[in-house]
């Protein structure tokens, strides 16, 4: 079988990956799917995949699926530089000031339904083979967040070296630099990486009852409950678009009064998973106002990342999870 036939047919089969690849790159599900689509159609081009090995078939096959990952991490590495969202900055506000929070993946909580008010309402049918892959290791907001602030060279070595795999020649040929340039460039995102977004709590059931006891605590007004449960250098951060302002709210102080506000307006709370981690989804007159992201850490909650911007909320169609 020829090396264009074979990248072919694993295309479709690898596209779920595919796309979890070029989120982590984007940020964007939108710009994903696109990034996707675009590398298949490079694929297509005559001669496209002659370097992909014609057998024996176990060989063919994984040089195919590096070749899918290294066309899709091409494209999105264009991408990147074309757009010039890449930034270097130490914290995720651009130069405008505006917090740019990655889209997220938001999911149901497994398990019985958390009460009236507090969750989608029971189990719920399983993540689909694409959700599936979008959840993996290396998705959770915070990190995503974190790399963001990497440049485009960073960004790509540092996804295509730990949550893919890839070796570092074949990641130095994606970037068109030497193999220990590209090493350099994965080790310097790894460490930016890993000061930006330290790891949180590993004990999932914890982090769930952490934000449940938050979620309780801001719905009833609760202001001593909420600072149990708040670190005291809490960091909330929004992003509101173009339509609203994105905030920074520091301290666990002032990180409760703007939680207690901020529930009295919601009309029902709802506990989902966000990138896989514990968070929140708000909702008034059956739209979704708001997804929060939790980062616990020590049995408290050190981070809020909320996205309130109303056009991408309504493009990730949220309101499916409240049937």
């Amino acid at each position: 079988m020829g090396g264009s036939m074979v990248l072919a047919r694993r295309f479709e089969e690898h596209r779920p990956r595919l796309r979890a690849v070029a989120y982590r790159l984007l940020g964007s599900l939108g710009e994903a799917a696109e990034a996707v689509e675009e590398a298949r159609l490079r694929l297509e081009r005559p001669g496209a995949g002659a370097d992909a090995d014609p057998g024996p078939e176990a060989g063919a096959v994984r040089n195919a699926d590096r070749a899918l990952t290294a066309a899709v991490a091409r494209v999105c590495l264009d991408r990147l530089r074309s757009r010039g969202a890449a930034r270097r900055e130490e914290d995720p506000y651009g130069e405008d000031g505006r917090l740019r929070l990655p889209d997220p993946v938001v999911g149901r909580v497994p398990g019985p339904g958390h009460g009236p008010g507090h969750g989608p309402g029971g189990p719920g049918p399983g993540p689909d083979s694409e959700q599936r892959a979008l959840l993996s290791d290396g998705c959770d907001l915070p990190f995503m967040t974190a790399l963001d602030t990497l440049g485009p060279a960073e960004r790509v070595a540092l996804v295509l070296c730990d949550l893919c795999a890839v070796p570092s020649d074949e990641v130095a040929e994606v970037l068109g630099r030497t193999e220990a340039s590209a090493r350099q460039l994965a080790d310097r995102a790894r460490r930016r990486v890993r000061a930006a977004a330290p790891a949180p709590d590993g004990d999932p059931e914890h982090r769930r009852e952490v934000v449940a006891a938050f979620l309780a605590a801001a719905g009833e007004g609760d202001l001593d409950a909420l600072l149990a449960v708040l670190d005291p250098d809490v960091v909330a951060r929004s992003d509101g678009g173009t339509l609203r302002p994105s905030l920074l709210r520091r301290g666990a102080t002032t990180v409760a009064a703007q939680a207690v506000i901020f529930a009295r307006l919601a009309e029902a709370a709802h506990l989902v998973l966000v990138n896989g981690a514990p968070g929140v989804m708000a909702v008034v007159e059956g739209r979704v106002i708001s997804v929060m992201s939790f980062t616990v850490r020590g049995g408290r909650v050190t981070a809020l990342d909320v996205l309130t911007d109303p056009d991408r909320l309504t493009r990730l169609g949220l309101t499916a999870l409240l049937d």
